[in-house]
């Protein structure tokens, strides 16, 4: 099973694929896409959703894991991460690939055991679950323990 974990922003939107089979997880691909400051937001949605859909159609994953819009403490940042979010869900929709999305703090809990875990925590933890010889770039290593996460969640992997 190839599982996609997409941490989606209009800045930066960070991917991750990783491949289970059994008790194994091994890492496939990561990434950033970055739109850049100078397009404007319909320019970065498009950008977004055309990567992003390039990047399902080379890897065909199985399944896609989407970190949740949560309660911001700026309204216009989560409005912004709306927008990203909504372009991320209309690739996988039109890769006809399961969705399932996931609070930050269910992610956190799920790879570090801890639901109050720093970034630099969850991305030590991706380093050492997927035996990879640096920490990934932030953004690709939120996708990352995205993936992982649905990994540990999914009843296909427990089989």
């Amino acid at each position: 099973m190839i599982v996609i974990g997409v941490d989606p922003g209009t800045g930066r939107t960070g991917w991750g694929l990783v491949r289970s089979g059994g008790s194994r997880i091994e890492h496939v691909d990561c990434g950033v896409i970055t739109p850049g400051t100078r397009l404007p937001l319909s320019g970065k949605v498009k950008l977004i959703h055309d990567r992003l859909a390039a990047i399902l159609r080379l890897h065909a994953p199985d399944a896609m894991a989407v970190e949740e819009v949560f309660v911001a403490k700026n309204s216009h940042s989560a409005l912004m991460l709306g927008h990203a979010r909504g372009a991320v869900l209309l690739a996988g929709a039109g890769a006809d690939i399961p969705i399932f999305g996931y609070s930050p703090t269910t992610v956190k809990k799920g790879i570090t055991g801890n639901g109050s875990a720093t970034k630099h925590q969850v991305q030590e933890m991706v380093k050492l679950l997927l035996r990879l010889k640096e920490i990934a770039q932030e953004d690709a290593a939120d996708a990352l323990a995205l993936a992982i996460c649905h990994t540990f969640r999914s009843p296909a992997v427990q089989q």
